[in-house]
């Protein structure tokens, strides 16, 4: 397949931007996705500063901002009854881009998987990767599809609990849960919400972001020592239960659950893999290495970072050097986030003092505004 082939293990959003990146200077791409489906679960996701100037190198940030909701507020800190009690301004990361938004998961992965489609890579789904080995330069690998191919690189994308990840580095440790459930509620969006407002009450942190002109989703971050298994039939009741000290806004999204109400539930995992990511011509990319809990909202920007720094790396033609060259640019960087947004969520956990938390926010977002 000569020396421009590249296999991509994962459809994410690392996935899908490397590819589109990837097909753009000219690599022939193949990448398989091991759900059938291709599905996405139905959340909002809020979209920083940083992640719109990603997006906006991907190509994509104008689908974003026109398919979303583009945010030029900045973040508001709110009393659990909705009176605003400090406000943290935003300035632009770059001349007409919003200082923030969001947008439903599922309409970005449309967005992203259009473009993945478009650019003529060859998808293959209900396909992962079975196993691999490595000989002068090339990776053979079978796939589960029982196909068999060889590849100058092969990229895995495949998220916080990647299989290839056991494949490549066995023995690597798996995701940690760090101690917090997240909550996310779809709603019509209020006209006084224009960009993200945080609610405090105690151990428990909710928020409320738009995602389109009509649409806005509530998150709510709740403190639980263990894993506990929640029962679909029954969580709008337990998250009335939680959303109890709020009122105003909060409050009536509250008296409004119901069986119905769409709410989906999840433990909050980390991990930041030690480096190497790689070994031989296998590198792992994205939420396989450096899964991170939502804290700093930028799990989604630095899975396409990390597209657009491997495939600027891959433009010079040498892999084993773009290779080496990607982790030492990404390293620092992806650990910011991973380790200050589990700090973060500890200390939502213990009552820490809310200045000295939003002095970490602050920090770790200023951080995140250098050029990658």
């Amino acid at each position: 397949m000569g020396d421009r082939s590249l296999l991509i293990v994962g459809g994410g959003f690392a996935g899908m931007s490397l590819a589109i990146r990837m097909r753009e200077i000219g690599w022939k791409v193949d990448l398989v996705e091991i759900d059938p489906e291709w599905r996405v679960y139905g959340a909002g996701i809020s979209i920083t500063g940083p992640t719109y100037r990603a997006s906006k190198r991907l190509g994509i940030a104008d689908e974003l901002i026109a398919r979303g909701y583009a945010s030029h507020q900045g973040v508001r800190i709110c009393t659990p009854g909705g009176e605003v009690v400090a406000e943290m301004p935003a300035a632009p990361i770059e001349p007409g881009l919003p200082t923030g938004g969001g947008i439903m998961r599922p309409v970005m992965h449309e967005i992203l998987s259009a473009r993945t489609r478009a650019s003529g890579t060859n998808v293959r789904l209900g396909v992962t990767l079975e196993s691999y080995s490595e000989s002068r330069g090339q990776i053979q690998v079978e796939t589960s599809d029982g196909r068999t191919a060889r590849y100058s690189l092969v990229v895995a994308a495949d998220g916080a609990f990647s299989k290839t990840r056991n494949l490549v580095f066995p023995g690597a440790p798996p995701p940690t849960y760090t101690g917090q459930y997240c909550w996310r509620l779809v709603a019509e969006r209020h006209p006084d919400i224009k960009g993200v407002h945080f609610y405090m009450a105690g151990s428990i942190t909710a928020g409320v972001m738009p995602t389109s002109a009509a649409q806005m989703y509530m998150f709510l971050l709740q403190a639980e020592p263990h894993k506990v298994r929640i029962d679909e039939t029954t969580q709008w009741q337990r998250l009335k239960e939680l959303m109890a000290p709020f009122s105003g806004l909060l409050g009536t999204l509250r008296d409004g659950l119901s069986a119905s109400s769409p709410i989906i539930c999840r433990p909050l995992d980390a991990i930041l893999l030690p480096r190497p990511w790689h070994r031989g011509r296998i590198l792992l990319i994205g939420d396989a290495v450096h899964a991170t809990t939502p804290h700093l909202a930028s799990g989604a920007g630095i899975a396409i970072e990390d597209a657009l720094v491997l495939s600027k790396e891959l433009a010079g033609g040498d892999i084993e050097r773009a290779i080496v060259r990607f982790e030492e640019r990404r390293w620092e960087r992806c650990r910011l986030v991973v380790e200050n947004s589990v700090r973060i969520g500890h200390m939502e956990q213990t009552h820490a003092d809310p200045a000295t938390l939003q002095k970490l926010m602050a920090e770790s977002e200023a951080a995140l505004r250098a050029d990658i």
